[in-house]
């Protein structure tokens, strides 16, 4: 077998295990969480081969493309201007900005509706001044997370993480005369990096939690009627068994119909974990924000009424 062909059949095999194993098993997890660009690192060794041997060109090119768009290069949708605009951000404790900074930014963007995790900051009076930078906003608080809004506020209510210290913060707010629920999460992160020191344990655990976790999720799913949005920062790539549930219960990834490009919102290791998903809402324009105010990108969505598809 050429290596052209080896290539192809190792992407190939990478993707589906992540994608129809995922979390289930923890190799498959490893495969899930690995960096997708690191499919692309022997391409143009597999390419030169091929060229310079005049052997599998094409296979070694369908690797190529198999293996970029499965680290999202490829993909690109139609976008437009929409009525809605949401943000998700996770601003690091404010470690890498001052308030008066990252409210400037945050105004910039013109969002009706903020959602901020990893806000416990650092410094005692950051949330205070964070939303003196922001006047219009309400801000709705829950342990670790927060949710800004200028749309009329109706309802909230915190859900406690199961195994973790966090909060999931569930507010109701009034768009265009109707009630629109924002679930704001900062799921746990599955301790891959634990692996690499052996301690499978404690990567067990931490996928145990992200399972429970999930579930309250989507419990919390059942309950609202009209437009629901889920957002934050999921820690969960693109891709998997955890990814879809959360499709099937709060509805399609934004980046999925209106994103261009990879989207990575966690750029060290060009992943994109952070989502907004939404039922009864069309995503018409999503953008990753190059700021460097925190170690993830924002990202920030249009959404119009789906009737007015």
């Amino acid at each position: 077998m050429t290596p052209a062909w080896i290539y192809l059949l190792l992407v190939a095999l990478t993707w589906g295990l992540g994608e129809v194993v995922g979390e289930r098993t923890l190799p498959t997890l490893l495969l899930a969480y690995a960096p997708p660009l690191l499919w692309l690192l022997p391409a143009p060794l597999v390419v030169g081969w091929a060229l310079w041997r005049r052997q599998g060109r094409r296979v070694a090119l369908a690797g190529a493309l198999l293996a970029a768009w499965g680290a999202g290069l490829l993909h690109g949708r139609p976008q437009a201007e929409g009525a809605l605009r949401v943000v998700t951000y996770n601003v690091l404790q404010g470690r890498r900005a001052t308030p008066e900074h990252l409210a400037r930014q945050l105004a910039s963007l013109n969002a009706d509706v903020i959602l901020l995790q990893e806000s416990n900051f650092t410094r005692a009076d950051f949330g205070e001044a964070l939303q003196d930078g922001l006047p219009g906003y309400r801000a709705v608080l829950a342990t670790e997370v927060t949710t800004l809004t200028r749309l009329p506020l109706l309802d909230s209510r915190r859900v406690a993480l199961p195994r973790h210290h966090r909060d999931v913060l569930v507010t109701t707010l009034r768009w265009e005369g109707q009630p629109l629920t924002v679930v704001n999460a900062h799921l746990g992160t599955v301790q891959v990096v634990d692996a690499l020191a052996g301690d499978f344990a404690y990567l067990r655990r931490t996928r145990d939690a992200r399972t429970a976790q999930v579930r309250a999720l989507e419990d919390i799913a059942t309950s609202p009627h009209g437009p629901l949005l889920l957002g934050g920062d999921l820690n969960t790539p693109p891709r998997g068994p955890v990814y879809r549930q959360l499709r099937r219960a709060f509805g399609p990834d934004a980046h999925d119909l209106a994103g261009r490009g990879p989207g990575w919102t966690f750029p060290s290791l060009a992943v994109r974990i952070d989502h907004l998903l939404t039922r009864d809402l069309t995503p018409t324009r999503t953008r990753t924000l190059p700021w460097t105010l925190s170690d993830h990108r924002p990202l920030v969505v249009d959404y119009r009424r789906l009737e007015s598809r």
